[in-house]
């Protein structure tokens, strides 16, 4: 029989394991729950209201959407499995806990879902999809789109017909989609495909994209001569979706709690590297007159306003691996109006230092227990 010195030994180790495992439940579980029920959709403000549009009907309901960017999924050939894991739980988590939580009725990715797009074979592609709609799977009345990014296809240099079709393909996503819900038109654009130079995926995109425009001033102006070709029966200023910022200098001009570090917050940023270029900047302004911009790109977040107050985010990628505050956008929107707030995300560093400061009290509180439980032994036995 075991002796009750053992007996209490074991007793105490059990007793550790079960508050460990209370701690790792807590950190890989439970923590998603508590940071994001603080997050709430943003409220419409009365003074934004864009009176040259009409006050939608009563029994619309706004759009709630909800935006993230640079998922980069990891691939066969960069980075430890242990990271592919812990990263990828930590946006399985984040992600289906703000679906539960908050309910949007559409979702965006902004490019970069795929960390390894450009250089995956056609089977580890369609791998990859299998994964993205595994960790951000939503219900049959919830609708998520995305846009290409550079890891996905490639740089502009890089791009080929084939890898270019694989993701349109594969994940539904044209180089030009209008998305349109409730009178507001979103318009998701391949970043890559604003280059001007006229290639095989550059025209196609301007082609589509003065359509676009073309189809709102007819539905803005009712103007008849275009008939049953305009697929847009009520005028909204649209949203731009694309994973590249609009031209800006640097980081500098921005002010987030998500920004980039004080440290590259001044690099230049290089056009169609690290930016959309100056002249597809505004000419995107011009074709469309949005009234918001969203992006990603630069894995940190940003915001300013345009000319004719046109507003732009850009937002930090979603992967705990680029950023250690990650954060998503939250938007509601009316044909006439809409507001947009930041959710963060909880701080991985705030995480790994409630593992260790829970697990190092744990084993002191432990060693202590036991040894009093030793000397309680030990005294009992002596008597």
């Amino acid at each position: 029989m075991l002796s009750t010195r053992t007996i209490s030994y074991k007793k105490c180790l059990a007793e550790a394991a079960i508050a460990l495992l209370c701690v790792f439940i807590f950190c890989e579980y439970l923590i998603y729950y508590l940071v994001l029920i603080q997050c709430s959709w943003p409220a419409l403000d009365s003074r934004r209201i864009d009176t040259t549009i009409p006050q939608p009907k009563e029994e619309e309901t706004p759009v709630n959407a909800m935006f993230i960017a640079d998922t980069h999924l990891l691939g066969p050939k960069r980075g430890h499995w242990f990271d592919k894991l812990k990263r990828e739980w930590q946006m399985y988590m984040a992600f289906q806990t703000m679906v539960t939580l908050h309910k949007p009725d559409i979702i965006f990715i902004l490019g970069d879902l795929f960390d390894e797009g450009q250089w995956s074979s056609s089977t580890e592609f369609n791998q990859y999809i299998e994964r993205l709609y595994s960790l951000f799977s939503v219900p049959e009345n919830m609708h998520l789109y995305v846009v290409a990014g550079n890891h996905d296809i490639g740089f502009h240099y890089a791009i080929t017909p084939y890898l270019n079709q694989r993701f349109i393909n594969g994940l539904k996503s044209p180089s030009v989609k209008r998305v349109s819900v409730r009178g507001n038109h979103f318009v998701l654009i391949n970043s890559m495909a604003l280059e001007g130079d006229g290639c095989f995926l550059c025209r196609p995109t301007e082609i589509a994209l003065n359509r676009i425009a073309a189809h709102l001033k007819c539905a803005q102006y009712k103007e008849n001569h275009c008939g049953k070709n305009n697929t847009i029966s009520r005028y909204s200023r649209p949203i731009i979706l694309q994973h590249y910022p609009m031209y800006r200098e640097s980081d500098e001009i921005c002010n987030e709690l998500d920004q980039a570090p004080d440290d590259i917050k001044n690099i230049k940023f290089r056009e169609r590297w690290e930016c959309l270029s100056k002249e597809a900047s505004e000419q995107l302004l011009d074709i469309l007159n949005p009234r918001l911009i969203i992006n990603g790109h630069t894995h940190h977040g940003c915001r300013r306003i345009h000319r004719e107050n046109i507003l732009e985010f850009t937002i930090p990628s979603f992967s705990w691996r680029n950023k250690n505050n990650p954060s998503l956008l939250l938007g509601v929107f009316t044909p006439n109006n809409f507001s947009v707030s930041k959710c963060y995300m909880p701080v991985e560093s705030t995480e790994i230092k409630i593992y260790i400061v829970s697990t190092m009290f744990i084993i002191l509180y432990f060693i202590v227990k036991c040894r009093l439980q030793k000397n309680r032994y030990n005294l009992l036995k002596f008597h």
